[in-house]
């Protein structure tokens, strides 16, 4: 207020300009600093949003099972093709009677865990890294893979990520490994199964529905016969 000139109107007229032209570029200026940071922000949030997402289905994947054999048989299909059925149930640690064989279920494992393990190395940080590159190494030398060290380490910064509290000391976890794919073949074969049953019950209706309409139909038509036959005695009769 000090610099502005009120001894015309055209002085005044130029400070007001000059005022609200310094005041809208301060404002652009903001406005811009301010889209800039909130995009950045966004563009970070979907970053953590779908590291967090491949992690947590890597966490999925690897820590999925407790129970049975938890290591990940690295033998390739037509290794276990070649494998007797016993060698095979071993390595895969899963009795034969269920839905798929058990190279076949070693194989989807197996390539679970890899996608898992380059998920990792794409996503995790360096000791996530460490982990999963030790556990490559193992597969590609044929060698057992155990990867519960490597879940506990994604557990861990899952849970730091999404701010929970971290897991007391003295909660006794067991060891965990690879999720075991589910036997979908079964409970298809049983609803075939189950769809041919009631196919042949509904067959089976329409056969006794389609003799029940013949015979009605046969019983009307031996009807009208004997009516004209009646009818046509009749004048003869008299």
């Amino acid at each position: 207020m000090r610099n502005f000139d009120f001894t015309s109107w055209q002085a005044v007229l130029t400070s007001v300009l000059g005022l609200l032209l310094f005041t809208l570029v301060g404002m652009g200026i903001r406005l811009l600093m301010m889209m800039t940071i909130q995009a950045r922000r966004e563009r970070q949030n979907r970053q953590i949003n779908e590291r967090l997402k491949v992690l947590i289905a890597a966490y999925k994947t690897l820590g999925g099972s407790f129970t049975g054999t938890l290591s990940v048989n690295p033998a390739h299909m037509r290794d276990l093709c070649a494998a007797p059925p016993e060698a095979a149930e071993d390595a895969t640690g899963e009795p034969s009677g269920s839905g798929a064989t058990p190279s076949e279920r070693a194989r989807r494992i197996r390539d679970a865990v890899e996608a898992a393990l380059s998920d990792i190395v794409l996503f995790g940080t360096e000791e996530q890294v460490a982990l999963a590159a030790a556990a490559m190494r193992d597969m590609a030398a044929g060698r057992p893979v155990l990867v519960h060290d490597l879940v506990i380490s994604l557990r861990n910064h899952i849970r730091a990520v999404l701010d929970l509290q971290p897991i007391p000391a003295g909660v006794m976890i067991p060891n965990q490994g690879p999720a075991r794919p589910s036997g979908a073949g079964g409970g298809r074969e049983r609803g075939g199964d189950q769809a041919g049953r009631s196919g042949g019950g509904g067959a089976g209706m329409g056969g006794m529905g389609g003799g029940m309409a013949g015979g009605m139909a046969g019983g009307g038509l031996a009807g009208g016969v004997a009516l004209g036959l009646d009818t046509d005695d009749r004048p003869d009769k008299g």
